[in-house]
């Protein structure tokens, strides 16, 4: 697989964009590519030109996470405003507002069937799971506390929830936080099952392989992208290249490489057989907050799609083969 750039957007938001998701295609249009910033604004973008679709307003305060129903239909935007705003992506029109603690709201995902939306707590030590048929909350997943502080843990018993990512069939959540620590649930049970380790400084960023539920791939301040077995409760492999936080990582449709973003302003591309960067892209000149693979679907896809964001403002686009 190899990168390369298609196009980027220099002030495709008026502050930082801290967030990117893919919508995916419906039977009316292809998909598009969902962005978020400090800005207070969502946007939405074709996926080939990076046209401006919409800009969508409704956050009083910077959006900080973005995510997108496997439908295509609707989407959903977190803000520092402590509100996420669940919207249909076509009209803009408001389905559902959420009420979170305020700034605690930095990381969520729609379950891949689309029946549930987990949002990380933040510093509340959990994650709501919300119906999506009634946006109610389901139940809530508590994190557990460490009972004693490591010596090198400055922020002492308490636990940050950063970042949310679902297995592929729906019945795991992983939970990555802010001590390094990442928990595994099974979700039908509300049960805790394990808490993987490896890193040591906050986990950013989740995603598992699209083609094997087991496998976590794991995005740290420590600068390492860990793979996991997330059954086995094993570290598989750890692999390294940033010389910064690594903020955002993201699987390719067919699980053979994963992408990453940092705040040495780069995107790396991995292979997974090698367990190694097999190419830098420095497209930004400051921090990648996000890179998202345009899933699989829709007419007239001719090529894969990597997208990336960041502090700078700006939007790339890459295309991948």
């Amino acid at each position: 697989m190899k990168l390369a750039g298609l196009k980027s957007i220099e002030n495709a938001h008026e502050d930082s964009v801290w967030a990117a998701t893919w919508v995916p295609a419906t039977e009316d249009r292809p998909s598009l590519l969902l962005t978020g910033s400090l800005d207070e604004t969502v946007k939405l973008w074709r996926a080939d030109e990076l046209d401006l679709v919409r800009t969508n307003t409704g956050h009083s305060l910077g959006v900080a996470a973005v995510a997108a129903h496997p439908s295509g239909i609707i989407a959903a935007s977190s803000s520092l405003d402590s509100f996420v705003r669940v919207f249909d992506v076509d009209t803009n029109a408001t389905i559902a507002v959420l009420e979170a603690p305020p700034s605690e709201v930095w990381g969520m995902q729609f379950e891949p069937m689309g029946t549930i939306l987990a949002v990380a707590g933040g510093s509340s030590a959990s994650v709501e799971l919300w119906d999506t048929a009634s946006w109610r909350i389901l139940s809530t997943l508590s994190i557990p506390r460490p009972e004693a502080p490591k010596p090198s843990d400055k922020t002492s018993s308490k636990k940050f929830v950063l970042s949310v990512a679902w297995s592929p069939n729906g019945k795991r959540l992983a939970c990555g936080s802010t001590d390094g620590t990442i928990c595994v649930f099974d979700v039908e049970r509300s049960k805790l099952l394990h808490q993987l380790e490896g890193h040591n400084m906050p986990v950013r960023s989740l995603v598992f392989s699209p083609v094997d539920p087991r496998v976590l791939f794991s995005g740290s301040d420590d600068g390492h992208v860990n793979m996991h077995d997330a059954e086995g409760k094993t570290l598989v492999g750890s692999m390294s290249g940033h010389t910064s936080w690594v903020l955002s990582v993201d699987a390719s449709p067919d699980g053979g490489a994963i992408a990453t973003g940092s705040s040495d302003r780069t995107v790396r591309l991995w292979d997974l057989k090698m367990r190694a960067a097999i190419q830098t892209m420095s497209n930004h000149n400051d921090q990648v907050w996000s890179v998202a693979f345009r899933p699989p679907g829709g007419t007239g896809v001719r090529a894969g799609r990597l997208a990336s964001v960041s502090d700078d403002k700006s939007v790339s686009l890459y295309d991948y083969s």
